[in-house]
């Protein structure tokens, strides 16, 4: 059974930096694409970022020149490097994936078959 586990969310004060961990296990040796997701109260989840298995990557303009997607196979692992925090971007984030091998990655969140159980970040002074 696939399983995504995130951590690395806190609280920071805005201008701030984290960095976000997806371990992904149970993947008998396969790597698949994965994308980072967020939702905050009352609002609609939304894709972040993504990353192919070869490393091409997809970044939402509201995040664009702040965060950074990153994979490490040898520890079947997915971090997002998120500097330049702002308050908007306190949210749950988790990361899922869609089990695709070859091509580029997506953040359509419909497309997703396993997801983790989020972390929240919060940026607030």
């Amino acid at each position: 059974q696939l399983q995504l586990v995130e951590s690395g969310g806190g609280l920071v004060q805005p201008g701030g930096s984290l960095r976000l961990s997806c371990a992904v296990s149970g993947s008998a040796g396969d790597y698949y694409a994965v994308g980072w997701f967020r939702q905050a109260p009352g609002k609609e989840r939304e894709g972040v970022s993504c990353i192919s298995t070869r490393g091409s990557t997809y970044y939402a303009d509201s995040v664009k020149g702040r965060f950074t997607i990153s994979r490490d196979n040898a520890k079947n692992t997915v971090y997002l490097q998120m500097n330049s925090l702002k308050p908007e971007d306190t949210a749950v984030y988790y990361c899922a994936t869609d089990l695709k091998i070859y091509g580029a990655c997506t953040v359509v969140a419909g497309r997703m078959r396993y997801w983790g159980q989020g972390t929240q970040v919060t940026v607030s002074s």
